[in-house]
């Protein structure tokens, strides 16, 4: 698969699919194409990480399922839309620094990914079935 930038629509929604996998450097590169250098390894970790979760534990990595993902940017804010077709999820942890110390290893791995998403973005909010996740970053001034 070639990435090829979407071009930059102010304040219109892009919207690309892919079936779940984890080969999603294309994907990143797309979705950072117009995303300021300064900004793009830390919104990287971040949207890998939502990507991962969506087709990892969304999809269960079923090729038969679709990832969703829509974004826009605009003058204020960066903001991507992530859909799975799983059955929803509903996340259970705050991000305390000590998590890895009282949780079980399975649920510290997945705790760690949820605060990769609160440290990265400025707003993480899902639907109330789990299964779309909103994530924004709000432009600053210096970025542009």
């Amino acid at each position: 698969m070639i990435a090829i930038p979407i071009p930059r629509n102010k304040s219109k929604w892009n919207t690309i699919s892919f079936v779940s996998t984890l080969y999603l450097c294309p994907i990143l590169d797309l979705l950072l194409a117009h995303i300021p250098h300064q900004l793009q390894a830390e919104i990287r970790l971040g949207l890998q990480e939502a990507l991962v979760n969506a087709a990892k534990h969304g999809n269960k990595l079923d090729p038969t399922k679709t990832i969703i993902v829509k974004f826009t940017i605009t003058d204020a804010q960066y903001c991507w839309v992530i859909i799975d077709q799983g059955s929803g999820f509903i996340p259970k942890y705050s991000c305390p620094s000590d998590a890895e110390s009282y949780l079980p290893p399975e649920e510290a791995e997945s705790g760690r990914g949820l605060c990769i998403l609160q440290e990265v973005f400025d707003q993480v909010n899902w639907n109330k079935e789990g299964t779309e996740l909103t994530l924004s970053k709000q432009m600053r001034h210096n970025y542009r």
